[in-house]
C-alpha cells in the first residue's frame, strides 16, 4: 500500500511565499523519508548519508537516536554502542520520542530558515543538542550518571552547548543557533520555549540545592540573555536580547536591560516563543537604560 503524499500549505515565512508540509505527528516519518528520497535523487554524493540516516531506518525515533549518536560518539564510545543505549532509553520511555517530534515541528514552525524536516533532522545542532540532552537526562534519572555526563560532554564539544543532564526540559523546545547555551543542573524549561544563542540559565555563586531558573511555558529568551538564580520567568514572557535577569519575571511580560526590568507586555498573542518577535516597541526602548 503506497503512502499518500503529505499535504502542503502556502505559508509566509520571512516575507516570502513558500511551500511547506503541514506535518502531523503520525506523518513526520513519511514526510522525512520523502524529503530524503528527493535529496538522494538530486544529490547522489549524499547517498550514504540519506541511506544510513533516514532511508535505512525503521522509524523517526530510531533514526533520530542513530543520527545523534553519529554526531556525538567518539573513540571512547563508538556509535553502535551509544545508539544502542539511546534505543534502550526510547524503549523504556516513549515520552522521549514524543518530545523529539514536538521539537522538530517547533523548528519548522518558528525558524524562517527551515522549510523541510530534513534540515533540522540532519544539520541543525540546536535540534541535535536538545535530543542529546533528552537521552543524557534519562540516563541521569536511571542512576547512570557517567554515561549521562559522557553524552553531555560530547554534546558540549560538538554543539557548543552545555546542558547539565539533571536539567528538566519539556517538549516543543526550539534552540535557535544554540551556540553558547548554558543550562544549570536545577534549571526547568517547560513546554514550547524558544531560546537563542549565548543564553545562560545559571546560578549566582556557590549555592547548593535548587539554584537555577525556572522558565515557564511559551517564553522567548533573546540572544545573549543571562538569567541567574532560582527565579521564575513567567509563562508567555519575553526576555530581550542582552538582558541580565536577577529577579522574578511576571507572566506575559517583556523584560530588558542590565539589570532587567519590566518594559511592557510580551505581545498580544500570549505566545512569544512561537511569534519569535524580538523587536521591542518604541515605548519599551524608552523605558530602560543599560547600567554599566
Amino acid at each position: 500500500m503506497s503512502t499518500p503524499a503529505p499535504r502542503m500549505s502556502l505559508v509566509r515565512k520571512g516575507g516570502d511565499d513558500v511551500q511547506r508540509p503541514i506535518v502531523r505527528e503520525d506523518t513526520v516519518w513519511s514526510v522525512l523519508r520523502t524529503e530524503a528520497g528527493s535529496v538522494l535523487a538530486r544529490e547522489p554524493a549524499l547517498a550514504t548519508l540519506m541511506l544510513t540516516a533516514v532511508l535505512g531506518r525503521e522509524d523517526f525515533e530510531s533514526a533520530t537516536a542513530f543520527r545523534v549518536a553519529s554526531r556525538i560518539a567518539g573513540r571512547d564510545l563508538r556509535e553502535p554502542v551509544l545508539a544502542d543505549a539511546f534505543m534502550g532509553a526510547l524503549a523504556a520511555d516513549p515520552g522521549i520520542g514524543a518530545a523529539m517530534r514536538a521539537d522538530i515541528l517547533a523548528v519548522i514552525e518558528r525558524d524562517p530558515a527551515a522549510d523541510r524536516l530534513i534540515e533540522p533532522f540532519l544539520y541543525f545542532k540546536g535540534f541535535h543538542a536538545i535530543q542529546a540532552h533528552r537521552f543524557a537526562h534519562w540516563f541521569w534519572t536511571q542512576g547512570r550518571t557517567d554515561l549521562a555526563l559522557y553524552a553531555q560532554s560530547q554534546s558540549s564539544r560538538m554543539f557548543q552547548t552545555d546542558i547539565h543532564p539533571a536539567a528538566r526540559i519539556g517538549r516543543g523546545i526550539f534552540l535557535d543557533h544554540a551556540t553558547g547555551l548554558v543550562v544549570g543542573a536545577t534549571s526547568v524549561i517547560e513546554d514550547d520555549v524558544s531560546i537563542l544563542q549565548n543564553v545562560t540559565l545559571g546560578g549566582t555563586g556557590k549555592d547548593t540545592g535548587d539554584r537555577h531558573p525556572k522558565i515557564r511555558r511559551g517564553v522567548l529568551i533573546g540572544a545573549g540573555a543571562k538569567i541567574l538564580g532560582n527565579i521564575e520567568v513567567g509563562a508567555g514572557s519575553l526576555v530581550a536580547a542582552g538582558s541580565v535577569v536577577l529577579r522574578e519575571v511576571p507572566p506575559d511580560t517583556t523584560v530588558a536591560g542590565v539589570p532587567a526590568k519590566p518594559v511592557g507586555p510580551a505581545g498580544t498573542s500570549g505566545e512569544p516563543s512561537r511569534d519569535m518577535n524580538q523587536i521591542l516597541s518604541d515605548f519599551a526602548y524608552g523605558a530602560f537604560d543599560y547600567v554599566i
